[in-house]
């Protein structure tokens, strides 16, 4: 059996199937490990943040792209969105506890990749002048 054979089996009892072209979860996929997905709820996971706290936190993001990001994770029951009646405007966002969840994941991932980063960039190097 091979590692993702492993990881696979018992998936095809479920009733959604990432795999499949037309399942719904690959949107929700694609909304969580996209960069800037990925990034907010990453932020997210320390505490609620005002729009603007939240851009600044993930350096590089636009403004249209962290709205449409946002938009897409409360559609997807990750993210809480709680505007405040006041003048100007006061909205916060912060994760629900599926979102926390799916954080807690990412998170794991992050931390992984941030702690491989010596190998990644080896490999890169070693890429890069085997292609030169």
């Amino acid at each position: 059996m091979t590692t993702t054979e492993g990881l696979t089996e018992g998936l095809e009892d479920l009733p959604f199937n990432v795999f499949a072209k037309a399942c719904p979860s690959r949107g929700t996929l694609e909304h969580v490990t996209g960069r800037w997905g990925g990034l907010a709820l990453g932020a997210l996971y320390e505490g609620s943040l005002r729009f603007n706290e939240l851009r600044r936190r993930v350096d590089g993001v636009s403004e249209k792209m962290l709205s449409q990001t946002l938009h897409a994770l409360e559609r997807d029951g990750l993210v809480h969105r709680e505007a405040q009646p006041t003048n100007p405007p006061r909205v916060d966002y912060e994760l629900t506890p599926l979102g926390r969840d799916v954080a807690e994941r990412l998170l794991a991932l992050i931390h992984f990749v941030e702690g491989s980063m010596e190998q990644v960039l080896a490999a890169r190097e070693r890429y890069d002048s085997a292609k030169a």
